[in-house]
């Protein structure tokens, strides 16, 4: 028995509006002596950013914008002192995707990946994206210098 068809249009997709291509931007420095690109691309629903020293990506973090463990209170909290905006977001989860070999790498990659998603997120609080980090540095260390050299180099491209 054959089945019955159906010969009505089916509805329309709702597809969101965006810009394509996607937004990229990039910049390059020279950190602890090693030249260093950074690039940023922003897409309809997550922002990826890549931090590369002699074109090696070896660990992907992702942190969500818009975490369900964020407090209601952080909205109400008094504006930060200078000192205090250079700490990530309490609220911000990063999570590694792949690589870091071992723990010391993979807590530099999460507070990179927070520290970036926080510098997002204070720059516009209505962005819900995911933030996705790719990160290839060629040493694992806490320099303070470097870090905030690193994160230098991200704001500009954001």
């Amino acid at each position: 028995m054959p089945l019955p068809s159906d010969h009505s249009t089916p509805a329309p997709l709702s597809i969101p509006s965006a810009s394509y291509p996607a937004t990229t931007k990039q910049a390059a420095g020279h950190i602890d002596g090693i030249l260093t690109d950074v690039t940023s691309t922003c897409f309809s629903d997550k922002i990826l950013v890549t931090i590369t020293q002699s074109g090696r990506l070896a660990q992907w973090i992702h942190v969500p914008l818009e975490a369900s463990n964020a407090t209601a209170t952080d909205q109400y909290l008094p504006s930060a002192t200078s000192e205090d905006s250079l700490l990530p977001m309490s609220h911000l989860t990063p999570r590694t995707l792949l690589g870091a070999s071992n723990s010391e790498r993979e807590t530099i990659g999460q507070l990179y990946a927070a520290q970036i998603a926080s510098f997002v997120a204070n720059k516009n609080p209505d962005e819900k994206r995911t933030v996705i980090v790719g990160l290839g540095l060629e040493k694992a260390d806490a320099n303070r210098e470097n870090f905030y050299d690193v994160v230098d180099l991200v704001r500009k491209c954001l």
